[in-house]
């Protein structure tokens, strides 16, 4: 929370660089065409984004509301929050925490909460492997994107690091012995970094915890269809989300340029560069990452508008949206804080 200022400056001033150099040799032509655009699929384009929280909200909520008083609206607003907390940290590390924060004021313990966002992750994480296997192989059958030896490999790091996170996560809930080596190592490093001070009370305390978190990992055996559902929700939502350059090309009236698989694959791809960046956003790589993988069908100065209308839908309104609703969350959490106290 302390550092969302800072990151807040950073992120401005790096996307203020990129808009620099993208424009730098072409802004008339870019301006002009932004008037050109057709608002009714911008909107559409703002739909898919939408859709692409929903089905991830949907996740949430189906895992949830069984067990507890959890509704969609929560499960939505849930969504809406933590791209704004994905959004100001590297590596999109801050949205768990806080998803876990939120799910703990709806009366959920700490472990439950942790193992619910923990199987989630799980399943999004083996969605975008599937999708970046199929768009890896599907390019190797047709060519459809240049072959830059920088761009090969920053897509080989990426993929690689999208499958070993989800094979880590895997092993995490599924395999006890695996969690307590993990766990003792990371708290001996910290004892050595001085971060832990009772070392052996540190491992009591952690024990008992991943007890009850291992407890709760048997739902992912016991619930198979609920974990098949949510990795076919989490694909769906990537499709939205891969498909709103295709809707953007439309927005300007060019109906061949760019198919709908091509900007499939293409956006995959955006999403294998951009998972090593770290950025905030991945602010940088993922600019330059679609500016390459999409030059192989548009022209540039429709490129680029295309480009930071769908940086601004896909990222920065995602923020905004999630900040405004944290402040009302906060705020109506204050209040509900302060009838408790003087009620």
């Amino acid at each position: 929370m302390k550092h969302i200022k800072r990151n807040s400056i950073i992120l401005f001033l790096i996307t203020f660089l990129v808009l620099i150099l993208v424009l730098k040799d072409n802004f008339a032509s870019t301006l002009s065409v932004f008037g050109r655009m057709d608002f009714f699929f911008i909107a559409l384009a703002f739909g898919l984004y939408f859709l692409y929280i929903f089905f991830q909200a949907l996740v949430n909520y189906l895992r949830v509301h069984q067990k507890e008083k959890f509704r969609l609206k929560d499960a939505v607003e849930h969504a809406m929050i933590t791209q704004f907390f994905n959004g100001i940290t590297p590596f999109s590390s801050g949205g768990q925490p806080m998803e876990i924060y939120m799910l703990r004021e709806h009366g959920i313990r700490t472990t439950r909460a942790t193992n619910i966002i923990m199987q989630n992750f799980i399943v999004y994480q083996l969605a975008l492997v599937i999708f970046d296997i199929f768009a890896v192989c599907y390019n190797a059958a047709t060519g459809i994107l240049q072959n830059n030896a920088l761009l090969k490999n920053l897509i080989v790091l990426g993929f690689a690091i999208n499958t070993m996170v989800a094979i880590f996560l895997l092993f995490l809930a599924l395999s006890k012995k695996f969690t307590h080596f993990v766990m003792r190592i990371v708290i001996h490093i910290s004892s050595k970094l001085k971060f832990v001070k009772d070392k052996e009370a540190a491992k009591a305390k952690w024990e008992e915890r991943l007890t009850d978190f291992h407890q709760y990992t048997k739902e992912i055996s016991k619930r198979k269809k609920f974990f098949v559902g949510g990795i076919l929700l989490n694909l769906l939502a990537l499709a939205c989300y891969y498909a709103i350059p295709f809707v953007l090309t439309y927005s300007l009236h060019d109906f061949t340029s760019l198919t709908l698989i091509n900007s499939l694959v293409a956006s995959a791809y955006v999403l294998i560069i951009g998972a090593f960046v770290p950025i905030p956003g991945a602010t940088g790589g993922i600019e330059y990452g679609f500016l390459q993988m999409f030059a192989n069908f548009l022209p540039t100065s429709e490129l680029n508008a295309i480009m930071i209308v769908w940086r601004f839908i896909t990222y920065y309104f995602g923020m905004i949206i999630g900040a405004i609703m944290f402040n009302i969350h906060q705020g109506g959490h204050k209040k509900n804080e302060n009838r408790h106290v003087y009620g």
